[in-house]
């Protein structure tokens, strides 16, 4: 998709304008990449292939920083994308000795009721800023907006508005406003 490329299931308006409403592309597909893949992987989601192969062509994980639950909402949609979330998340039990020494580690798969315990706090989180849920079993990934080489510095610089304005780095209604409204501008859709 290219950066100018409209997604008709975000949050662009009928003038062709970014709108502040935000998506979470309910019925949009995943990036193409991920067709080629399937069934469950013993990979952690940032080792999964399809990652490395969307990370080679200018895509980055979003952050998992739960100060930024909402960042995939109000990405430009032609900026973000979703892989099925193929990965295994792991337990690991180590154990120690009376000295302090590992003598033994453990890792065991989480079982779904237990990953459903690890999306409580995003949920609970995106009800407070009065934003639907994620659809369950997704991957974001982004792509930097404005003058900004990758998303840890269109982050940085998201951190340094807020700070400046006053704005604690914590995920809130001030932060979701901030956030949506400085993304506005630096795609150009939104008053400098």
């Amino acid at each position: 998709m290219s950066r100018d490329s409209r997604d008709a299931t975000g949050p662009w308006d009928a003038t062709g304008s970014w709108d502040e409403a935000g998506s979470w592309d309910e019925d949009g597909p995943p990036h193409p990449l991920a067709l080629r893949r399937t069934g469950r992987s013993e990979q952690e989601p940032d080792r999964l292939p399809e990652v490395r192969e969307l990370e080679a062509l200018g895509w980055e994980p979003a952050p998992e920083e739960l100060a930024w639950v909402f960042l995939p909402y109000v990405w430009p949609p032609a900026d973000r994308t979703w892989i099925p979330d193929r990965s295994t998340h792991w337990a690991v039990d180590t154990r120690l000795d009376g000295h302090g020494h590992v003598t033994g580690v453990e890792a065991t798969p989480l079982a779904e009721a237990e990953l459903h315990d690890l999306d409580r706090e995003t949920e609970e989180l995106l009800d407070a800023l009065g934003l639907p849920h994620r659809p369950p079993g997704r991957l974001w990934l982004l792509r930097p907006v404005g003058p900004y080489p990758a998303v840890g510095a269109v982050l940085d610089h998201l951190r340094a508005v807020a700070r400046d304005r006053g704005v604690e780095f914590r995920a809130s209604p001030e932060l979701l406003s901030l956030t949506r409204a400085e993304l506005a501008t630096l795609t150009g859709s939104g008053p400098p």
